[in-house]
């Protein structure tokens, strides 16, 4: 890494990271708190991360774990190694946003709920649409996994400890049963990291529970109608809907 003398207030915006954790977890600590300075903004696109030897002292670990930890994060996409220049960050556009420390990140600083805004529209574009194919291909036998799956978030939905691992595994069996590898595959890392946020949680209540039921049935109704277009409309309808119904309002909405 070059030793370059990363541009005022780079270092100084790095000193304010979590506090140092147990040997095992350092290079880990080292990857979050690098990313998380990118993702808020401490570090600037086109700006420079302090020399190897600083984040070394910095984060007290070897220059072999800062190394290891940069190219970690250079996987990512959120650096690049400029010769001459040092480790420069990149734009935005050239983030991996599914890779699961960055989604983490961006979730655990997304103050405005604009990521999961974005989550909920490009959910409800994909399960829309595999939710339709489902309609049209779906056998009678993978029917009533479905007609299963609904039964089991009709007995939880008293239950709030039980019913959203009901309706989860409700989504994750219409997406498999479409077919759609790709599509299943980043939305259920979308949807997966999103549920491990206390905002994407929001505001629940069984009142909630019976009306997001209701929705599911609607889902599965089109689905053994064999009717794809009604299908995916119900989908897209549930997934927007029931996100308005948890979102908080942010400090500029109240």
């Amino acid at each position: 890494m070059s030793e370059q003398t990363p541009p005022s207030g780079t270092a100084s915006a790095l000193r304010s990271s979590t506090p140092r954790l147990p040997a095992a977890r350092l290079g880990v600590a080292v990857v979050h708190d690098l990313v998380e300075a990118i993702v808020k903004g401490d570090v600037a696109p086109g700006d420079a991360l302090p020399p190897e030897e600083k984040l070394a002292q910095h984060f007290a670990v070897s220059r072999t774990v800062i190394r290891e930890s940069v190219k970690r994060i250079e996987e990512k996409g959120l650096i690049s190694v400029a010769p001459g220049r040092g480790t420069i960050v990149r734009p935005k556009t050239s983030w991996n946003i599914l890779d699961p420390v960055v989604l983490a990140v961006l979730l655990e600083n997304d103050s405005s709920l604009g990521v999961l805004d974005d989550i909920a529209v490009i959910r409800a574009a994909l399960e829309g649409a595999m939710t339709s194919a489902t309609a049209e291909r779906r056998t009678p036998e993978q029917l009533a996994l479905v007609t299963e799956s609904l039964s089991r978030m009709e007995e939880s939905v008293e239950d709030p400890e039980v019913f959203p691992d009901a309706d989860l595994e409700f989504h994750f069996l219409v997406m498999t049963l479409s077919g759609n590898e790709l599509a299943s595959s980043i939305t259920k890392i979308l949807f997966s990291r999103a549920r491990q946020s206390a905002r994407f949680v929001g505001n629940q209540s069984t009142d909630a529970f019976h009306i997001t039921l209701e929705e599911h049935r609607r889902v599965h109704d089109a689905i053994a109608a064999g009717d794809p277009a009604e299908a995916e409309a119900a989908m897209r309808a549930h997934i927007l809907d029931a996100w308005q119904r948890r979102r908080f309002p942010t400090a500029r909405e109240r």
